[in-house]
């Protein structure tokens, strides 16, 4: 999923920075980069950014969370947002405000990539599950395609993997775009 990103974005044309927020130790940041891209991985945890400095000290790290709040207001627009997994741990009523923080800080035609754990039923489109590290929602797809929509970034396309030996519920990337 991340090639196919990073392909539909190199694509646009657009220049500028891809924030890879929650990137915990690094290793979507250096996908991201490998693949041509000017990425800035963000996470809350300082232990998680000390990992991803140690494994690859060439990328570029920030402290802060999916809000964006500490990073600095008067940068240039971004490319492009992946959130990989992270967004997960959001309190569902702060998603429209997280969402609404990226619209403003992404140029027209940028690109963003959510993933997260899908609730199977539409009618609960957001459900709290246990999660070993800290509190965790799973969305179900339209949900989550409709917050990102009210936040001005139309999905492009979603590919949704049903459960396996390694996950026990389904997952979504689910890619937008900001309107041009």
């Amino acid at each position: 999923m991340i090639a196919l990103f990073a392909e539909d974005l190199v694509a646009t044309g657009l220049q500028g920075t891809v924030l890879d927020v929650g990137c915990g130790t690094g290793h979507v940041t250096r996908d991201l980069s490998a693949r041509g891209l000017e990425v800035l991985g963000v996470d809350p945890s300082t232990a998680m950014l000390g990992r991803a400095q140690q494994r690859y000290p060439e990328m570029s790290w920030a402290l802060g969370d999916a809000s964006l709040r500490e990073l600095p207001q008067d940068q240039p627009p971004l490319a492009g947002i992946v959130a990989r997994f992270s967004l997960i741990h959001v309190d569902p009523e702060l998603i429209p405000d997280v969402f609404t923080s990226w619209t403003a800080r992404l140029q027209p035609g940028a690109h963003v990539m959510v993933a997260f754990q899908c609730a199977e039923d539409p009618a609960e489109a957001v459900m709290e599950f246990d999660h070993v590290v800290a509190r965790a929602w799973r969305w179900h797809p339209d949900a989550m395609a409709a917050a990102l929509t009210e936040a001005g970034i139309l999905e492009r396309w979603r590919l949704v993997a049903q459960p396996d030996a390694s996950n026990r519920f389904a997952t979504c990337h689910l890619v937008g775009q900001v309107a041009a």
